[in-house]
């Protein structure tokens, strides 16, 4: 009452509320496009990034966690699992709602164990094009690939509502996978909200072929605006539930303890908005991170030298308070040759010979130093760090550069220059020409012109196929690239989804390369059903030596992830496997007020 009396009796202007504290923004660019935000659409980091963040699987990460230790998000707990791996049982927590939608009428809508069969079925349905679909059918849920081939077979509706043994809801907060094999790391794709993220059906059934412009989901943040290309905003989920800040890293991890001890307690999200830009061109991208417009950001490689000279933070940017965070990524920097194309393609001598003569004449260690600016390591296998089948010690032909070898390789299987023209032709007689998708930003011309120096000094004439990533992306999946490079990221820890990269019956999907090799696709299936063990990891070598022999994909480098965040930016590191990191980072408002 005493409050209320001096208020009564004060003048009007001691009558003004105090300011409001500002919104916390969280701003950060992608040098890449988005595609859209539909789990069972989109394949590339970016999208999946902001899909991550809106979406929520059954299961997540530890965010301190060293090594990455699974944990429930949506589910009560971990998944039970059968003593033979085949049944997996997920129990879905009472009382989490999707965000506000008009598809929902209003209603407040509950997340049940139905929307993740759903969910999945989705990735089943053709309709969808899933380029996700390799890991579900890899992993033989009963009933699952047979209703998905009649669907084709019949060119009919998905019958979303048919119930199949693989995949069923046991009551309104439980639901079971059954597989027809032995899968002992299922559990891990449903950790990836990008792909297993809970989708609600009256959503899908409202927007139709446009769901990818209308993402709803349980996540911390919901999709405010966007303009194609250019701008997404990204706002705190009203209807996220209540939940804190709560990590386990080791007693020994100083960085994940200090975290841990300013952040605890928390509630999530932490920050209410968050804004990214596209900027495809790294020194505006660099510029607006000097001048305080982007709150984090991974260091340009065309700058590493100025911002991480010999790995350190640079002196005038630690003075600024500057953070670093630097590690060993999980992932891999490669180029493929498409396996069915009639110059790079085939299972012959020549063929091989031809693809491992071009993957010799590439200078890995020129690219690290050069382009990169020793931002990797060598790569020597397509298993990366982080995950299990990856050895640091094992080397091959994949990390080797040898100029003299790959001319004789090329000598000895007739690519010899037929018309004096000073470039090498097909052992027919027929022009030869190297076609190498890529696109048009300051950073890919540098990477250009150091393949264009590796293929001149054996005499292998390129033409490089400028596009779009999305567009890229789009001809890739279709098998109409010759050569492309990328990269791929691990979404858990382990080596199965890169070998994936290599089985047959993942062309067009997770198998850029279209390989199909019956002895490697043997080994591929053999360990997918075993636990982990040195008898699988065995089995694992023997696939990747295949992999390194038929040379489908050159994989050059292992990144070394450099992030630096402004000093008002509170409580991040990098996590191999988590891309919705967004609700476990916090804003300093009075820190960013300082001049």
């Amino acid at each position: 009452m005493a409050s209320l009396g001096i208020a009564l009796w004060s003048s009007p202007l001691s009558m003004a509320q105090p300011p409001a504290q500002p919104p916390k923004v969280l701003t950060y660019a992608f040098n890449v496009a988005e595609t859209g935000f539909d789990p069972a659409q989109i394949s590339d980091l970016y999208s999946r990034i902001i899909a991550a963040n809106i979406f929520e699987a059954p299961l997540t990460y530890d965010y301190l966690a060293r090594p990455a230790r699974l944990k429930p998000q949506t589910a009560a707990a971990m998944p039970e699992i059968s003593s033979d791996f085949k049944t997996f049982t997920f129990r879905i927590r009472p009382g989490i709602y999707f965000a506000d939608d008009p598809a929902f009428k209003g209603r407040k809508r509950e997340l049940t164990a139905h929307d993740y069969v759903y969910s999945i079925k989705r990735v089943f349905d053709p309709r969808w094009k899933s380029p996700n679909i390799y890991g579900l059918e890899n992993a033989k849920l009963l009933g699952m690939n047979e209703l998905r081939a009649q669907v084709i077979k019949e060119k009919q509706a998905f019958p979303y509502d048919t119930e199949v043994e693989g995949l069923r809801a046991l009551d309104r907060y439980t639901f079971r996978i059954r597989l027809a094999e032995p899968s002992p790391r299922f559990h891990f794709m449903l950790a990836d909200p990008s792909i297993m993220g809970a989708v609600a059906r009256e959503v899908v059934e409202a927007y139709g072929d446009n769901i990818m412009e209308h993402p709803v989901g349980t996540g911390p943040f919901r999709l405010a605006q966007w303009r194609r290309s250019s701008r997404m905003v990204l706002e705190r989920n009203p209807n996220f539930r209540e939940e804190y800040y709560q990590a386990d890293p080791a007693p020994d991890d100083r960085l994940g303890q200090n975290i841990l001890a300013r952040q605890k307690g928390k509630r999530l999200p932490m920050i209410d908005r968050v804004e990214i830009s596209i900027i495809a061109e790294s020194q505006p991208r660099w510029l607006a991170f000097l001048n305080g417009e982007i709150d984090l950001t991974g260091v340009p490689l065309e700058f590493a030298d100025v911002a991480v000279p010999n790995g350190q933070l640079a002196a005038n940017l630690a003075k600024r308070g500057v953070q670093m965070d630097r590690q060993l990524a999980s992932d891999i920097t490669l180029f493929y040759f498409q396996m069915e194309h009639p110059v790079v393609g085939g299972y012959s001598a020549d063929k091989v010979a031809l693809r491992r003569a071009i993957a010799l004449a590439v200078n890995a260690e020129e690219e690290i130093r050069l382009v990169r600016r020793h931002q990797g390591i060598v790569a020597h296998s397509p298993i990366p760090p982080l995950t299990f089948g990856y050895d640091p010690d094992f080397r091959s032909e994949m990390g080797e550069f040898s100029r003299a070898k790959a001319r004789a390789l090329l000598d000895m299987y007739g690519y010899v220059d037929k018309n004096g023209d000073g470039w090498r032709d097909l052992p027919d007689g027929s022009p030869l020409v190297l076609e190498y998708a890529t696109g048009s930003d300051l950073l890919a011309r540098q990477f250009n012109e150091l393949w264009k120096k590796n293929m001149d000094a054996v005499q292998l004439r390129t033409r490089f196929l400028v596009a779009q990533w999305p567009e890229q992306l789009k001809m890739s999946r279709a098998g109409k690239l010759m050569m492309w490079g990328l990269g791929f990221s691990a979404t858990g820890p382990d080596g199965d989804d890169f070998l994936a990269m290599g089985y047959g019956p993942n062309k067009g999907s997770g198998n850029h390369a279209r390989f199909d090799l019956p002895a490697f696709n043997k080994l591929y299936e053999q360990q997918q059903v075993m636990p982990d063990s040195p008898e699988r990891l065995a089995v694992m070598t023997e696939a990747k030596k295949l992999m390194i022999a038929y040379m489908p994909y050159k994989v050059l480098t292992h990144r070394v992830a450099t992030d630096l965040t402004q000093p008002w930016v509170v409580g991040y590191r990098r996590h191999p496997f988590i891309r919705d990191f967004w609700r476990y980072v916090d804003i300093d408002l009075e820190r960013k007020a300082r001049p």
